[in-house]
């Protein structure tokens, strides 16, 4: 039987795909592998890096994320990740948070701290939205706000194939369509070949 190797494995995630990676990859450091996406982290089933993620580590592996809010999105969904990476027998690195958790530090202490700085780091992020959301408020009775109305066609999904196939870059196509290039990757990821497409 082949001995699994210890490695150091890193999952790294941004809210969308017009963002970028780069601080996180450096925040995380030197590592075996790489698990990444650009999805939201509301569901789990489609945050399939994460899944692979997990299914990957074994006995001894190191997980490192850059902080908290990269790997779950609330408290419960933070402690069930972590405890399905810990049941392995692999640990987990929150980079930012300063903290290690597995399965031979599990105590008391150590699920305190996991559910206080959870809890704060779900508490940052509806702050960040109730902010948002004043802002948009303020923004709309200034008559400045536009909103998410823009749509693709099924004409321009279907331009937008037929270039793409040809070897045109997505971000060109989108410039050319004059479609922001976040709404014409969802609209091609739908895979909906008629009707209007909305964000």
């Amino acid at each position: 039987m082949v001995q699994h190797k210890t490695q150091m494995v890193a999952y790294v995630r941004v809210g969308s795909v017009d963002q970028n990676l780069g601080r996180l990859l450096e925040a995380v450091g030197d590592v075996d592998r790489v698990f990444e996406e650009k999805v939201s982290g509301g569901s789990r089933a489609d945050r399939v890096a994460l899944l692979d993620c997990i299914r990957y580590v074994r006995e001894g592996d190191v997980v490192k994320v850059a902080s908290m809010d990269r790997l779950a999105r609330s408290l419960g969904d933070l402690r069930e990740i972590v405890d399905e990476i810990t049941g392995k027998g692999a640990s987990v690195v929150f980079v930012k948070e300063q903290q290690t958790y597995s399965r031979d530090t599990e105590d008391a202490v150590g699920r305190l701290m996991l559910n206080l700085l959870g809890a704060f780091a779900e508490f940052e992020r509806t702050l960040i939205r109730e902010r948002q959301r004043e802002g948009i408020r303020l923004a709309q009775a200034a008559g400045k706000y536009k909103g998410r109305a823009q749509k693709v066609t099924a004409e321009q999904l279907i331009d937008a194939r037929r270039l793409i196939k040809s070897g045109v870059p997505k971000a060109k196509v989108a410039r050319d369509l004059q479609i922001d290039r976040t709404t014409l990757y969802r609209a091609l990821a739908r895979g909906l070949a008629e009707g209007p497409v909305g964000e």
